[in-house]
């Protein structure tokens, strides 16, 4: 995409530096559309954001998906921009929870939110389950569904390793001019991206099962296993990617996974 070209997408992305365990130490909030733009995925308030905020004249709020790196400045732009507050229907509540307030309208998947001449919702679950994307002619924010290098973490409770490699497929199938994520800059190159990402988490899926076969019992010798290597400050996470990979291959009949003595064995 040219400077030129770039002018006239009308999506502005502003990283939010966070003190979090976070690919790139940041997250992207997302301007669409001039007056009467979409706030998306606001995980705090900085001095550029507010700038980019009172510049687009903002009427309406979503998020991608509830995770805590993108939710922080919800409720402040909410309050000061007087927003219509939008949330995928049927996760209400968890949106109340994580933001600290409550949406006043809900979408579904087929939903177009009035801006920029039409945002499209698509449901794209599996980092977590109320994600969803936003489609337009010039791209799609895919929120953590995408990363243009790293990975993707799928990790349970939230996670679920076989919705986000349908979530993947669907992005793949759908081909947008370019995605718009989460984390780090403006993918160019969406159907490489998505098969980058699908291989690594197939990867992942054999290096688990391979773990159990040769002779792993557990959780947390699955974990050993797979991440041969120091995991200081970063175990959990780890840990959380194992189970999401189990609990999928024991629903494919792979392995079997007892869920509350975290033991495993081949089937």
């Amino acid at each position: 995409m040219t400077a030129a070209s770039a002018d006239l997408v009308p999506i502005r992305r502003v990283p939010v530096p966070l003190d979090k365990p976070i690919p790139t130490g940041s997250t992207n909030a997302y301007l669409v559309g001039d007056d009467g733009a979409l706030l998306l995925d606001p995980p705090g308030r900085t001095a550029e954001l507010d700038e980019a905020v009172d510049e687009r004249d903002v009427e309406h709020l979503a998020l991608t998906h509830t995770h805590p790196d993108h939710v922080g400045g919800v409720a402040a732009y909410a309050e000061e921009t007087g927003a219509t507050v939008w949330c995928r229907r049927g996760r209400e509540d968890r949106f109340a929870e994580f933001t600290g307030i409550e949406p006043d309208r809900t979408f579904v998947e087929g939903s177009t939110l009035p801006v920029a001449g039409g945002l499209d919702v698509l449901d794209v679950p599996g980092h977590a389950p109320d994600h969803v994307a936003f489609e337009a002619d010039f791209g799609t924010v895919c929120g953590d569904v995408a990363i243009g290098q790293g990975s993707i973490a799928i990790g349970a409770p939230d996670g679920d390793v076989r919705a986000y490699l349908v979530a993947l497929r669907r992005l793949y199938a759908r081909d947008p001019p370019r995605l718009f994520p989460g984390h780090g800059p403006v993918i160019e190159d969406p159907r490489a991206t998505c098969e980058r990402l699908l291989r690594r988490r197939l990867d992942r899926e054999r290096d688990v099962l391979a773990a159990v076969e040769a002779g792993a019992g557990d959780v947390e010798s699955v974990v050993d296993a797979v991440y041969d290597r120091d995991l200081s400050g970063m175990r959990r996470f780890a840990r959380a990617t194992v189970v999401a990979h189990l609990e999928t291959l024991a629903a494919h009949r792979r392995v079997r996974y007892d869920r509350e003595a975290e033991t495993v064995a081949p089937v």
